[in-house]
Parts: C-alpha cells; sequence; structure tokens
C-alpha cells in the first residue's frame, strides 16, 4: 500500500489553496482582499475563541441582528462582521443541517447580506469594499464554501429534493449546476410559495 504524503501546512496555506480552486470551479470572481477574507474566516471558524468575536452563536440571529443594531461605533460594526460571518459560513458549510427547521438557509443569507451590506456603508472601514462585495455575491460565495466543504468531507448530504429546494430559495447558480449534472432542469415558475 502506497503511503500518501504529508503536507506540512499551516492552515492560512491550507484554506488559500481550498478557496482559490473552489472560486475557479465556481466560476466566481472574487478581489484579492475578498479571497483573503474568506481564508482568513475559514481560519476563524477552525478555534472559534469563545471569547472572541464569534462567541455568542447560541443566540438567535434575529436577536444578534437587533443587538448589533442598538449598538455604536466599533461595537455596532464587529457585532455586525460576526452575524455576517457566521451566517456565510453556516449558509456554506452547514446548510443541509438547517433542512426541515422554521430557519431555513434563505434566512442565514438574507442576515449575511444584510449585515455585510450594512458594514460596507461604513466607509471608515479598511474593509468596506470586501463587505460590499460579499454582500452582492454572497450567495456566490456560500457556494464556494459549500464546495470546499464537500471536498473535505464535512457535508455527505446528497438529498436531490433538499438541493432543489436550496435553489428555489436561493436561486445558487452552484445548486443549478447540480441539479442539470442530475438530470433535473431547474424551473424558476415555481416559486417559494410551494416550500414547506
Amino acid at each position: 500500500m502506497d503511503l500518501i504524503p504529508i503536507r506540512n501546512q499551516a492552515p492560512a496555506e491550507y484554506f488559500k489553496d481550498l478557496v482559490e480552486s473552489a472560486l475557479a470551479r465556481q466560476h466566481v470572481s472574487a478581489s484579492e482582499f475578498t479571497g483573503y477574507y474568506l481564508v482568513n474566516l475559514l481560519c476563524a471558524f477552525v478555534r472559534p475563541d469563545a471569547s472572541g468575536p464569534y462567541a455568542g452563536h447560541n443566540l438567535p440571529l434575529a436577536v444578534r441582528l437587533t443587538t448589533a443594531i442598538n449598538s455604536n461605533g466599533p461595537e455596532q460594526r464587529a457585532l455586525l462582521r460576526s452575524l455576517g460571518d457566521f451566517s456565510l459560513f453556516v449558509s456554506g458549510f452547514f446548510s443541509d443541517s438547517l433542512r426541515r427547521r422554521s430557519i431555513d438557509v434563505d434566512y442565514y443569507v438574507s442576515m449575511g447580506e444584510y449585515a455585510y451590506g450594512s458594514l460596507s456603508r461604513h466607509e471608515v472601514d479598511a474593509f468596506s469594499d470586501v463587505f460590499a462585495e460579499l454582500s452582492r455575491k454572497f450567495v456566490c460565495y456560500t457556494d464556494v464554501l459549500a464546495d470546499i466543504s464537500e471536498r473535505t468531507g464535512v457535508t455527505t448530504s446528497t438529498d436531490l429534493l433538499r438541493l432543489y429546494e436550496k435553489w428555489l430559495r436561493t436561486q445558487s447558480p452552484r445548486a443549478a449546476k447540480q441539479l442539470v449534472d442530475r438530470g433535473i432542469v431547474p424551473n424558476a415558475s415555481i416559486g417559494k410559495k410551494f416550500i414547506q
């Protein structure tokens, strides 16, 4: 039996390779800084610090958004960024875990788009252009993270119905391609009203 060589890589190097490959496979363009941001996002969720910016994930998203809106200055930006990052990570890596819950992936998408959109309007923030790009192309970046999730073995779901429901909720180009690859043509005229 051949042994697989083990590469000694820092998490940032590992995720940089994964993000660049996933962006290419998904045909998603990203500015250099947005690509860098995605890499750092993945690194932060490898070992989230319980007292750091990702604390409070056990609170409902609506409560976290309300807290952020009622805050000011740097605290507000930190809370919005945490909400956007968490929404992007969960909707990209763990969208299948949200199935059949009262809050589905489209809720996480709308929260993330809103949080990043709000951050993009803060001109004092050096990342305002990155946040604008993340807000505009949120679903595309969830597709990139979902691609990484599948390739790293984090997700195992092959539920075709769930994939179709995800496409109906988000209109994800990646989900549409996966459906077509499986011989199913997505029908946009169905709309969200038939999703339960």
